[in-house]
């Protein structure tokens, strides 16, 4: 493919991304679609990574997020590889973009989610960069008031889910989902420059929640 036609796609995939989450009020919006991005490109130049996947992986990642579809893994890598397709891609853009998608999504504390591409680690690093550190707190409290789940009840324990079904299907507290996941990227984390990244944003996690829980108690 010529740099030049990837370029359109890449425009025309950002475009119709955008006019879809502009107004998303969970978290999930255009803008961290676009954090993704920019995380995801400046990983995938370290790490020497496919740009034009990597970009379109980004774009695409949270095309149909299983929370908001029925907890299908399948509708995002379904959707992502019709989109390619229209906009002009070829079938084999359009596979590998899809594969990507599909390899993204946390599906619990016990369920590992390797992935088969470099590209596909880079995206799959960036979306978890996003969902940590101060801006990943933000996000987090989002997300459970658009799903109506108290900040935190102390009688109610975190739960290392053992499979997907468990994990998509917990309406624990936000807290909890912390210790559940967030908590928890750091260490999964599948490049040396994610890992790296993490390492701040872990620990300003740490710290939140030490004083959300000094607070708690008075």
């Amino acid at each position: 493919m010529s740099k030049e036609n990837s370029q359109n796609i890449i425009a025309r995939i950002k475009a119709i991304v955008e006019e879809k989450f502009k107004s998303e009020g969970s978290g999930h919006d255009w803008f961290h679609i676009a954090r993704v991005m920019r995380t995801a490109e400046a990983i995938g130049e370290v790490e020497g990574a496919d740009m034009t996947l990597v970009r379109l992986g980004a774009l695409l990642h949270d095309i149909a997020d299983h929370k908001f579809h029925n907890h299908s893994l399948e509708e995002g890598s379904k959707q992502a590889r019709a989109l390619i397709l229209e906009v002009g891609g070829d079938i084999i853009l359009a596979n590998e973009v899809a594969a990507i998608v599909a390899q993204v999504s946390y599906k619990g504390a016990g369920v590992a989610t390797p992935t088969d591409s470099l590209a596909a680690a880079v995206v799959q690093d960036a979306d978890r960069l996003d969902a940590i550190g101060a801006i990943g707190i933000a996000r987090a409290f989002a997300y459970g008031g658009s799903k109506n789940r108290l900040l935190y009840d102390p009688a109610i324990k975190p739960q290392m889910h053992s499979n997907f079904k468990d994990y998509a299907t917990d309406q624990g507290h936000t807290i909890n989902h912390f210790h559940e996941k967030l908590l928890l990227l750091k260490d999964r984390m599948l490049t040396g420059e994610g890992s790296r990244l993490a390492e701040e944003r872990h620990m300003f996690m740490e710290i939140f929640l030490n004083q959300f829980l000094e607070e708690w108690e008075g």
